[in-house]
């Protein structure tokens, strides 16, 4: 009888940690871009558009890792087509280097409305009580989303500027370090209440 009630407390603890690491290092390595970035993009010369490439990558692979870690399901679709998108994003993005800002901002813009719109959906997927309610995940979702129309808006003006991706990374960095220490406390209120 208690193999069978820990059992589905197992893979969600689990999948909690896998979860919180996951966040965590994506928060950190988003606000470290976005420090990197703020420094070298005064010209859009070869370390900017790398540092351009390298952001949508970093999201590709912590799709890879959380794919990975997802059990089958609906959740693990969109995961998996959030890491072909950012792939698709950094290539778009590495491309429209050559363009000028505008063309940068219209690509990245495009990318932040579609990613945006993926993580709310595993947001809202993982508002169980297992992961707790995912309000870092949805509230960052739903700004990316936003933020990728003003982006498309400001890169068909007269004066579009990269130095928002600063501010984006920046943001996208700290809600995820949020979401990595509400579910740290999760799983310590999940630990207290076994004991």
């Amino acid at each position: 009888m208690s193999t069978q009630t820990a059992t589905p407390v197992r893979p969600a603890a689990d999948e909690r940690s896998s979860l919180l690491r996951l966040y965590l290092g994506r928060g950190v390595l988003a606000v470290a871009w976005a420090l990197a970035f703020a420094g070298a993009h005064e010209d859009i010369d070869a370390v900017a558009v790398t540092l351009l490439v390298v952001y949508p990558l970093i999201d590709a692979v912590s799709s890879l890792i959380d794919y990975r870690a997802t059990p089958d399901g609906t959740e693990r679709g969109v995961t998996a087509f959030n890491g072909v998108l950012s792939t698709l994003a950094a290539v778009a993005v590495g491309i429209a280097g050559a363009g000028g800002e505008g063309a940068v901002l219209h690509a990245f813009g495009a990318w932040a409305v579609v990613s945006g719109a993926a993580q709310v959906i595993v947001g809202l997927r993982r508002r169980g009580p297992e992961l707790g309610k995912q309000w870092p995940t949805l509230i960052s979702g739903g700004l990316s989303f936003l933020v990728g129309i003003f982006y498309n808006i400001q890169a068909a003006g007269d004066n579009p500027s990269l130095d928002v991706l600063s501010v984006y990374a920046t943001g996208g960095g700290v809600w995820f370090i949020l979401q990595a220490l509400l579910l740290g406390w999760k799983s310590r209120q999940l630990r207290a209440r076994t004991v």
